[in-house]
């Protein structure tokens, strides 16, 4: 009799009227002896089922246990981000333990088809709404994954650049120069632009130089590069080649000869090294050698009528 209600699901009223009139032509038709007898025999059945099910609990929650120790392992052998470990591992056990009780359901003889559809439907209502939120999501694994940048990075991304001081799962929080904290969406993040500014060892300083015409080229060219290797924080020629630095004539403008010197310095130096190069090309250019800036001017020719 309990077996015929738990195994034949409702789906009417017709359908649940039918099975009372069955169950109580059971109750009246069958003597008491056999009708005890039916009754234990499903209580023993439903013993066992949730016998079976608190097995398997037991069983399942121990192997997750194992797969959780083991994806902790995993990762603090290769050194993975800590906030992509965690995410991982706390997204696989959610997993796990969803089906686990899945299965636990099922195994006390109910109907899973109804429960797995409704995860299914909750699931997707919740990923719509968040949909924003699991792009950030999404943006937080792959920069954990191909790691672009890290904490202590120097970036220039989405119209900011800063130091970063954080990078969570969702978000990356870096500190400008004018010392403001500016938090960026990892999605956004992820699918934009990234300069890595102190992504490498070294850097290369970029100054443009414009002199009059009437300077000579080599002594201008000269000029630079000594200058250049006057700063110790420019790198000598044994880091970058023997054009380290280098300097060259660049366009011959309308008004002006464009020159350019470039050099290799630390990453870290970067900023220092290139506003020092720029003060003694200001100072030193015209004053020790000679050389004389370009200003725009204009020649004007008056005839007299």
């Amino acid at each position: 009799m309990f077996f015929l209600l738990q195994e034949a699901p409702a789906v009417s009223a017709d359908s649940l009227a039918a099975k009372a009139a069955g169950v109580k032509e059971v109750l009246t038709t069958t003597p008491p002896s056999e009708l005890m007898s039916m009754l234990g025999q499903e209580a023993l059945r439903f013993g066992l089922k949730v016998l079976a099910a608190l097995a398997l609990y037991i069983i399942g929650a121990w192997i997750i246990s194992l797969i959780r120790k083991g994806l902790k392992k995993s990762f603090k052998r290769r050194k993975t981000e800590p906030t992509l470990s965690s995410f991982v591992e706390s997204l696989v056990t959610i997993a796990l333990w969803v089906v686990l009780i899945i299965l636990v359901v099922g195994a006390l003889g109910v109907n899973t088809a109804s429960l797995a559809a409704l995860l299914a439907a909750g699931g997707m209502a919740i990923g719509m709404a968040l949909s924003g939120t699991v792009q950030n999501f999404a943006g937080g694994i792959m920069l954990l994954v191909f790691k672009p940048f890290k904490v202590g990075d120097f970036i220039d991304a989405q119209g900011y650049a800063g130091v970063v001081q954080d990078l969570s799962i969702v978000s990356t929080k870096i500190l400008t120069v004018d010392n403001r904290l500016i938090v960026i969406p990892n999605g956004a993040l992820s699918n934009g632009n990234i300069a890595n500014v102190t992504g490498k060892e070294l850097r290369r300083v970029d100054i443009d130089v414009n002199v009059a015409y009437g300077n000579d080229a080599e002594k201008v060219k000269n000029a630079l590069i000594e200058l250049a290797k006057a700063n110790p924080l420019y790198l000598d020629a044994s880091t970058k080649g023997a054009d380290n630095p280098f300097a060259a004539l660049v366009e011959l403008n309308e008004c002006t000869v464009h020159f350019v010197v470039r050099a290799w310095v630390k990453a870290a130096d970067y900023w220092t090294a290139r506003f020092q190069l720029q003060e003694a090309i200001y100072k030193e250019l015209p004053e020790k050698y000679g050389v004389t800036f370009a200003f725009p001017q204009m020649d004007v020719h008056v005839r007299n009528a």
